[in-house]
């Protein structure tokens, strides 16, 4: 904690200490004081809206939004391993409380309701926000802790344009980026080509396992913990996104956006396992295709946002064992076939320049086969388990924008969806937000809201487990905050917001296990989550032609189990939710020279528990970790094209850490990128 604020203080100090000289900061130039101040769009009144930079997204093509969100936000990721399954959840919930939208797409997956945000490469991200807490039914319902809003733009390029970046890394990993372009006054094309491989067999300490050390007379000596080599953690990612748009230029856009995704990866085996790997074949493969196709009608007053969306995903999981002759015999052949129609229409209306009137329709349609066809029925013989479901779903909502005066703000969304044939409650929002003091804009905010979030089809309908009787989690949030903005024009600017927020959740899903011997999911839980969030951002110009660019995030996050004892030994009432730290913080800082580049990115996750009880007798608990990468990047202008060359360091410290029990998490290592963007 102590370092968190040192680190946080050090980065808004030297701006204080500069902001404070009345002279100049280049060859005698007086620089006048000027005040700051922004105005929210009517759209975003008393919403905790959080955007990302575009430098932030476009950073290190290696990167997915897994990585951005672990440096660039407090919200926690759960990291599996290197790509490996990434999740993200909000102010301590769990990861199917956070709905992702991509180019107005759901793309949580309707079997597990969660999204995988390593196989998002950040460099098919033009635009991304995060909406904390209430801020989410603005775009969605089913986000009891938040929503990430995700999407593309047009190039705006005129003419062709080509981009190509070859990175190379440690433990033979290679990432390749193209992009081609293409533009008009009516015409944007774009093509983004990513394609990641490596082995994947970087060397860590596994902390699970003791080697003893004997003297002559075999008495233990010594002991010290082996350095192993990820095994069978492989992956091939390739991912194809064109994008297409036409604008008439009277006000409408049409577009056409396509994504295609085919990765395989290996599962890496566990630091508890002790079988040879080549005997064993831990693989999952992945097709996934995502279709937009949209208009978007543009008047003075008013618009209106059509869009139909298809998205389709094969999932396959196959676990494979030598029995000893030599031959994989296949224990587990998982298949999954997932297909979504959906349509959604948005619309917005200036009744005047005090009221903003909003309106969405959406409807999805589901249809999930999810089948196993290894599984041993009775005296050997195997057959085919799983289920064949479909889902239609529909959400409504309204709202209205009012701002009496230019320094306040209200807003009332009310929601409403169907699941299959069953109503929520109505689902409503409320927010206010005003400028207080109008010297360093000093805005206040205030929020509350009700949600659902519907079972998935696997917590209705696996087999084994699924219980179709489950009810929906429902919950209610508040928040509330400050906000500010100060800077003196060409010298700093510094702005930031510090946030409380609670949230009360009941009948929280839980899979627990039966006397049956499988995992069943059950309504057991009262979760009562609350905290505070602190964000902060500065900018600092300095003499000949420097610039030093500062963001830390904070968050403290209690998430309370509150429920009832499912039996005499539950112990799990009163403690904090597993893998749910405590406290979490990140920093970024860059400094910039000309065509130079070079910055510092940290994060920190306290501990977590991996147990409901938070008994550390049997698997403990992860101890905190921090994360330090840094990089350095040249920009070289040349005649005929630019060329960017960048390398990064990433875990600098070489820091030993796990974010899931017994998953290996990789030591320090390297990385070194070459940009060609030719000048046509």
């Amino acid at each position: 904690m102590k370092k968190i604020l040192l680190l946080l203080f050090l980065g808004i100090y030297p701006m204080w200490l500069f902001s404070q000289s009345k002279g100049s900061i280049d060859e005698g130039v007086s620089i006048s004081e000027v005040m700051v101040y922004s105005k929210r769009p009517m759209k975003e009144i008393g919403a905790q809206l959080t955007k990302l930079d575009s430098m932030a997204l476009k950073e290190n093509i290696a990167l997915s939004m897994a990585d951005v969100l672990a440096f660039n936000s407090s919200i926690f990721v759960k990291n599996y391993g290197r790509a490996t399954l990434s999740t993200v959840a909000f102010r301590g919930t769990s990861a199917s409380h956070t709905q992702v939208t991509w180019n107005g797409m759901k793309i949580n997956n309707p079997m597990l309701g969660m999204t995988d945000f390593s196989m998002i490469p950040s460099y098919f991200i033009d635009d991304a926000s995060l909406l904390h807490g209430t801020s989410s039914v603005n775009e969605t319902g089913g986000g009891l802790g938040g929503a990430v809003k995700l999407s593309t733009k047009p190039a705006r390029n005129e003419g062709f344009g080509l981009q190509y970046i070859q990175g190379v890394g440690s433990f033979s990993t290679f990432d390749e980026f193209l992009r081609l372009t293409y533009g008009n006054d009516h015409w944007q094309s774009s093509t983004r080509v990513v394609y990641s491989s490596s082995p994947n067999d970087y060397d860590y300490r596994n902390h699970d396992k003791k080697i003893n050390i004997y003297d002559e007379d075999m008495n233990i000596i010594d002991q010290y913990y082996p350095v192993e080599r990820n095994r069978s953690g492989a992956f091939k990612d390739f991912h194809l996104l064109q994008e297409v748009y036409y604008n008439t230029g009277k006000g409408d856009c049409i577009g056409l956006n396509a994504w295609y995704i085919n990765s395989n990866r290996e599962l890496a085996m566990l630091t508890v396992d002790y079988g040879d790997d080549t005997e064993f074949e831990n693989r999952q493969r992945e097709q996934t295709f995502r279709g937009v196709v949209s208009w978007n009608h543009l008047r003075e007053k008013w618009r209106l946002d059509a869009k139909a969306t298809y998205m389709y995903t094969w999932l396959a999981y196959d676990y494979k064992r030598d029995l000893g002759n030599g031959i994989m015999a296949p224990m587990t052949a998982s298949r999954s076939y997932i297909n979504t129609i959906s349509g959604a229409i948005d619309s917005e209306y200036f009744v005047s320049d005090k009221w903003l009137v909003t309106a969405s329709l959406s409807v999805s349609q589901h249809f999930v086969r999810s089948q196993d066809k290894n599984i041993i029925l009775q005296e050997g013989d195997k057959g085919i388990v799983g289920y064949n479901k479909g889902r239609f779903e529909m959400s409504g909502s309204v709202s209205a924008k009012w701002q009496p005066i230019e320094r306040l703000g209200l807003s009332i969304v009310v929601r409403e969806e169907l699941v299959g044939n069953k109503w929520s409650p109505l689902i409503p929002a409320f927010f206010i937000d005003g400028v207080i003091i109008e010297p360093g804009n000093i805005t206040a905010r205030a929020s509350i809201s009700r949600n659902f979030r519907t079972p998935t089809l696997n917590d209705l309908y696996a087999l084994p487990g699924g219980n179709p009787d489950l009810k929906s989690e429902r919950g209610w949030t508040y928040d509330a905050g400050l906000s500010f903005a100060v800077g003196r024009e060409n010298l700093y600017s510094l702005k930031g917001s510090a946030g409380w927020f609670e949230s009360f959740i009941s009948d929280w899903i839980i899979w627990l296990p039966t006397t049956q011997g499988f995992f069943s999911p059950r309504n057991i839980k009262d979760v009562h989550a609350y905290g505070i969030e602190l964000q902060a951002e500065g900018n600092l110009w300095l003499p000949r032609g420097w610039e030093l660019n500062l963001n830390g995030t904070f968050s403290w996050t209690p998430s309370i189990n509150e429920g009832e004892p499912v039996s005499v030994a539950d112990q799990s009432i009163g403690k904090q939710l597993p893998y749910v730290p405590e406290f979490s913080s990140s920093v970024i800082g860059r400094l910039s020279w000309r065509d130079w580049t070079f910055m510092y990115k940290w994060c920190y996750y306290s501990e977590r528990y991996t147990m409901s009880s938070n008994d550390i007798t049997f698997s403990g608990k992860l101890p905190p970790y921090f994360m330090s990468n840094i990089s350095l990047e040249k920009l070289l202008k040349l005649r005929w094209l630019d060329l960017s060359l960048k390398g990064v360091i990433n875990n600098l410290f070489d820091e030993e850490y796990l974010s899931v029990l017994s998953r290996p998490m990789p030591g320090i290592n390297f990385e070194i990128f070459i940009g060609i963007t030719p000048k046509w």
